[in-house]
């Protein structure tokens, strides 16, 4: 079975596509970014190394150190399937990351995204 292209694919690549949705809606690259981190227990510097360094999603979340437990809480549905029944680990943590900067640019406080 041949892997989806977004594993392959730099995360580099997308964040600034995060960053720019998240600011059309009067959002930043810190809360971008405090997300980022939420999500993976990556530090801010490596994130900016994985991004310097061109690394791919399969890559950027299986070096996660610490994928935060309460990931699980979200819900909803991101490119018309529920995030909750993704088989697929990488892909539902793609897909996590994606929900979340949606609800970033839609308003949600950070309390609420960050699952507090």
């Amino acid at each position: 079975m041949t892997k989806h292209k977004i594993y392959t694919m730099s995360f580099a690549k997308v964040y600034p596509h995060y960053v720019t949705k998240a600011e059309k809606k009067g959002r930043t690259k810190t809360e971008v970014d405090e997300i980022i981190r939420w999500l993976t227990g990556y530090s801010q510097e490596e994130v900016e190394e994985h991004l310097a360094e061109q690394t791919d999603f399969e890559t950027f979340f299986a070096k996660a150190p610490l994928l935060n437990p309460s990931r699980a809480l979200i819900k909803g549905v991101i490119c018309g399937v529920r995030v909750e029944d993704i088989e697929e680990p990488t892909m539902q943590e793609i897909r996590y990351l994606d929900k979340l900067i949606d609800e970033l640019a839609k308003g949600k406080t950070m309390e609420k995204i960050l699952r507090a």
